[in-house]
């Protein structure tokens, strides 16, 4: 379902589509309200017919929520507007770290290095609020 420019979903007006995979497509927005540009992700109808897909597409955006971290986009919203379930989230310019990878034709640990204890510290920085340890999270 590719939603054409200038589609409103609820206070959010469609730019361009920007991305997409298995959860949905992504989409550049503005939010009306706030003058603000947002990206949409927008859950296909198909899936959205499905419970148990519907019940990931709102935990990924809860467990998202949840975090405080610089390095993780924040969640604005998650909705429905005319049938459509989308998550509202802050837009963040510039090529994805897969573009980054095949543009470079570089590793992952060169195309993002983080030493061991960085990576323990950010862990411990972006802290979940409510969510239960991985293990019980099923």
């Amino acid at each position: 379902m590719t939603l054409p420019s200038g589609r409103k979903l609820g206070r959010y007006e469609i730019r361009s589509q920007i991305g997409a995979g298995g959860m949905g497509e992504v989409y550049l927005a503005e939010d009306t309200r706030l003058h603000r540009k947002v990206a949409l992700k927008i859950l296909p109808a198909d899936l959205a017919s499905n419970q148990d897909r519907m019940r990931r597409f709102e935990q990924e955006a809860q467990a998202a929520a949840a975090l405080n971290h610089p390095n993780i986009a924040t969640i604005h919203e998650i909705g429905e507007s005319d049938g459509v379930n989308f998550i509202a989230m802050e837009f963040i310019d510039g090529v994805t770290l897969r573009e980054k990878i095949h543009q470079e034709r570089t590793e992952l640990r060169k195309a993002a290095p983080v030493p061991a204890t960085r990576r323990r510290r950010a862990g411990e920085s972006a802290r979940c609020r409510n969510c239960p340890p991985r293990s019980q999270a099923r």
